[in-house]
């Protein structure tokens, strides 16, 4: 997981972000302001298309500014996914005052071009000197923007930098038509007089595209729609998700956009016989792997428990148990003509009463029979295990059973060694215990023999014993 932000890292985010959208504003006021007064003072639908089109930029940045301000707040009891979609709100009213400047630039230019409605232009040197420097002004932002919305993953500031970073252009297309207009009025050429309002609709048609990109990402946030800096990647990310040990599938990834906050889904077929603990370490495996894609994360990851094709019947087995919560151990499973016949041992609470441990393990062997069709019969013996903590008995009183149990294991060559015995009574039952060391390359199935001999051995020698428990450990270590 991504480590959490400091206090400090937090406040300095949003410092960052806050002072990039003020600058903004005030740019935008000031840029304006001039182009508005330069076009009423010449006459230019052009600078006046420009006036409109930076007002737009004024109260789309007055707009960001406050949006901003609302989705740093965290997430409260009303907000559980926090209050960035305002960012995407916000750009969504931008996109709406864009649209209406289109048809207004539009409307007038149609108006000049057909019906010869059309301003006398005057010339001055003043609406070059503003536009030269509105260029100069919107490059800077829209550098400074963009890079703190890099930094920050802030969609309403990258919308900025992109809507200032075409006002550049819009800004060369009326530069252009005012040129060429004063140019035909000097020479007398009345078809370059209709420059002006063409120019005029070239920043119309630029800032309609600008308000299409802007409108399809803002309504894709809004929408939950997959982010598209995802799309590309969700192939690379399941097959990453998938590459991951004890991933038997990958069923289902969802992201989704929140302001500068991602947000995925992610379901998962794992093996039903692993631990818990191993599933956690698949899930934050998993979630790593998608925040290596999408940086900062909120991942939720689900499990299904699956079963895999490398499962024994054992392995099928025990896992019916343990969606019962029950617990089985001596396990044996036998072929005859084409069907299995098992065996087991089930463990039941010592005072629940015959007819609820028959009942459980009825249950147990219709499940395991749904299951697993090939099973034929299900032989279960009911064990009954203690429910209450057993207090050992005196060791010193019990010694000569751990003499009998040595010299009992003394007879089995591939016994090293016999440790740890303890011996314990309850209820006027005795239960004797111990570690058993064997060599470290003797096979499963051996073990089991031995141990087996060596449980029937001792309880022929010491037949007031109800039960005998043996640890077997490795001769390289037998300190577990």
């Amino acid at each position: 997981m991504t480590p959490t932000a400091t206090p400090e890292e937090i406040e300095h985010k949003h410092t960052a972000k806050r002072s990039a959208a003020l600058v903004s504003v005030l740019a935008a006021l000031v840029i304006t302001a001039l182009k508005i007064l330069t076009g009423v003072l010449t006459g230019s639908l052009g600078m006046l298309s420009e006036g409109a089109h930076s007002s737009i930029d004024l109260v789309a940045s007055a707009i960001t500014f406050f949006s901003i301000r609302v989705s740093d707040r965290p997430a409260d009891e009303s907000h559980n996914y926090g209050h960035g979609k305002i960012e995407s709100l916000a750009a969504f009213v931008e996109t709406v005052l864009m649209l209406g400047s289109c048809v207004w630039i539009l409307t007038e230019a149609i108006r000049r071009i057909f019906f010869h409605e059309r301003f006398s232009l005057t010339f001055s040197i003043w609406p070059f000197a503003v536009l030269l420097l509105s260029i100069t002004v919107d490059f800077t932002r829209s550098r400074n923007l963009h890079r703190v919305a890099q930094q920050y993953n802030s969609e309403a500031l990258e919308a900025d930098a992109i809507h200032f970073s075409t006002d550049i252009w819009s800004s060369l297309a009326v530069l252009f038509g005012l040129a060429t207009t004063f140019l035909g009025a000097r020479m007398n050429i009345p078809a370059l007089e209709l420059a002006d309002p063409i120019a005029a609709i070239v920043v119309s048609g630029i800032i309609l595209r600008v308000t299409w990109k802007l409108a399809r990402r803002t309504i894709d946030t809004l929408t939950d729609a997959t982010p598209s800096e995802t799309r590309a990647q969700t192939s690379d990310l399941v097959r990453e998700l998938a590459a991951i040990d004890g991933v038997l599938s990958v069923d289902r990834v969802r992201t989704r956009r929140s302001g500068p906050s991602y947000f995925a889904d992610v379901t998962l077929g794992m093996p039903r016989n692993l631990t818990f603990q191993r599933s956690e370490q698949i899930t934050m495996a998993a979630t790593a792997a998608v925040q290596r894609h999408l940086p900062g994360a909120d991942v939720v990851v689900h499990s299904i428990p699956t079963a895999s094709v490398a499962e024994s019947v054992h392995d099928r087995i025990r896992a019916v148990a343990a969606r019962s919560n029950l617990v089985i151990h001596d396990v044996s499973v036998q072929e005859y003509d084409g069907t299995l016949h098992v065996e087991q041992h089930l463990e039941v609470d010592e005072r629940m009463s015959l007819r609820d441990a028959h009942a459980l393990a009825t249950q147990l062997e219709s499940e395991m029979r749904r299951e697993i069709p090939a099973i034929a019969s299900v032989l279960t013996h009911i064990e009954s295990e203690p429910a209450t903590i057993e207090r050992p008995a005196s060791l010193e009183r019990d010694r000569q059973l751990e003499v009998r149990l040595r010299r009992a294991a003394s007879s089995f060559p591939e016994i090293l060694d016999i440790h740890e015995v303890m011996v314990s009574r309850m209820h006027e039952r005795i239960q004797v215990s111990c570690h058993c060391t064997l060599p470290d390359d003797l096979p499963m199935a051996e073990v089991h023999a031995v141990i087996t001999a060596l449980e029937n051995a001792f309880k022929l020698d010491a037949p007031e014993v109800s039960r005998l428990l043996i640890h077997p450990e490795p001769a390289t270590d037998n300190r577990r």
